[in-house]
């Protein structure tokens, strides 16, 4: 199983000094990508939002500059919101990462679970899956076909093109990204794509009818279930010990949350409740290293995932308490679960 983290890049929404923010937390996360990738960690992945709240509208340039700073960590998209872009760009940009950095590249795309992008570049909500299909359509052709035609609704149509440049790999590897809808599974199955479903509420064995339905779509499409990668994404925090890692996460974590929950009608996340969560069956991995390790094993146990990642970068944490939580989660928790895996 490969291990990595993923971020959204999470800056206060200060609009007094909203510049110097978005600098300094872009050069704090390529420091994160660079510890990351020291320590030996399989993936990295970049969010892609258009709020003050987050640092990064652009994924794939942050991911070029650390593609020339990093030797062996792949590096991703965590989302790249497909619909409200354009697959030729996004290949284009992408193909461009893995050429520098020798064949690191992936895109995990999805709809996004915000929506300022689609009224941002023009596009309506009304158009939300068919805007997602037919580009997510055009993207796996462009992948497969150097040179094409086109022909659709939501994008200029094109007859005999090349699309440049071409990546170092044969072929950019492609993720479906999704928050546990039926449909998602069933898309990402009939198209023999990866999945990568985020856990960030309620109770992991809640998810298991839904990778259920990934992989049984899947055989019954002829793909082999031996050749479908799987996905964790959740919410993670380390510290040296149980009550050091929950103080430390909190106060950041319910500012984000609430705030969040806030534009969505959720109510306040109180303490117990963020307690329960991070309990041994909850959805939050925020602990000791050996309750992160105990809890990365018992989701492997209920899915069968060939890949997690740790969102650890939630809110305004400070800088030197996420390094930390990187590198016990490379020194400690990565190890002993590859061990754990017999890998």
């Amino acid at each position: 199983m490969e291990l990595g983290l993923y971020t959204f890049a999470d800056m206060l929404p200060d609009k007094t000094s909203r510049s110097k923010n978005t600098h300094q937390r872009i050069l704090d996360l390529l420091e994160e990508i660079e510890l990351a990738d020291q320590l030996g960690l399989d993936v990295f992945g970049i969010g892609e939002h258009h709020r003050p709240d987050y640092a990064v509208s652009s994924p794939a340039i942050i991911l070029a500059a650390a593609a020339v700073r990093t030797k062996t960590i792949k590096l991703s998209s965590a989302v790249t919101v497909l619909s409200s872009d354009d697959p030729v760009r996004v290949f284009q940009d992408f193909a461009t990462i893995d050429q520098l950095s020798g064949g690191r590249a992936e895109i995990m795309v999805g709809r996004g679970s915000f929506i300022e992008s689609y009224p941002l570049f023009g596009h309506s909500l009304q158009d939300y899956d068919e805007l997602f299909s037919e580009k997510l359509e055009l993207l796996q052709q462009i992948n497969q076909q150097e040179v094409l035609s086109w022909k659709g609704k939501h994008r200029p149509s094109f007859d005999n093109r090349g699309i440049y440049p071409r990546p170092f790999q044969a072929s950019l590897p492609v993720w479906i990204a999704a928050g546990g809808t039926p449909a998602s599974a069933v898309r990402a199955a009939k198209l023999g794509l990866p999945l990568a479903l985020a856990i960030i509420g309620g109770m992991p064995e809640q998810f298991v009818g839904f990778i259920n339905l990934y992989r049984q779509t899947a055989e019954k499409s002829g793909i082999k279930l031996a050749e479908l990668q799987i996905g964790i994404n959740s919410h993670v925090y380390i510290a040296d010990n149980s009550q050091q890692a929950a103080d430390e996460l909190y106060p950041s974590y319910a500012t984000m949350m609430n705030r969040i929950g806030q534009e969505r009608g959720w109510s306040p996340l109180s303490r117990q409740q963020f307690e329960y969560s991070r309990s041994a069956k909850g959805a939050l991995l925020v602990g000791s290293p050996q309750e992160v390790i105990d809890k990365i094993l018992y989701e492997h146990e209920l899915f069968g995932n060939t890949r997690f990642l740790a969102q650890m970068s939630m809110g305004d944490m400070p800088h030197k308490n996420i390094l930390k939580s990187i590198e016990l989660y490379g020194t400690v928790v990565a190890p002993a679960v590859r061990k754990a895996l017999g890998k």
